[in-house]
């Protein structure tokens, strides 16, 4: 069976830090782009950040660029998403994704969802 576990999740002040992991089984982890989406109280699901092996930089949304840094360790089939600064605007689900195609991510046509954890960052 496919899995995304996606942990780390919490409460954390305005400014503080966290780190997301999601870790991946039931696939060829190398052979998929994964990475981050969230979504916040009363607003759409929005990517956050993917990587791919497609692709020779890590891609970011525009609002968490300098913020947040994604890695993997593909030996532990993990990937890990560093949240520092955060803001009571990154308050969110975070879901891990993956998909074959790092386009297709973008376009939130994902093959696989892991279950989300919650973020919450109080100001």
């Amino acid at each position: 069976d496919v899995q995304l576990q996606a942990s780390g999740g919490g409460l954390v002040q305005a400014g503080g830090s966290l780190r997301l992991s999601c870790a991946a089984s039931g696939f060829t982890f190398d052979d998929y782009a994964i990475g981050w989406y969230r979504q916040a109280p009363g607003k759409e699901r929005e990517g956050v950040s993917l990587l791919s092996s497609s692709a020779s930089n890590p891609w970011y949304a525009d609002s968490v660029k300098g913020r947040f840094t994604i890695s993997s360790d593909n030996a532990k089939n993990t990937v890990y998403l560093e949240m520092n600064s955060l803001k009571p605007e990154d308050t969110a689900v975070y879901y891990c994704a993956a998909d074959r195609d790092a386009n297709r991510w973008l376009m939130f046509e994902i093959d696989y969802w892991g279950q989300g954890t919650l973020v919450t960052v109080s100001s």
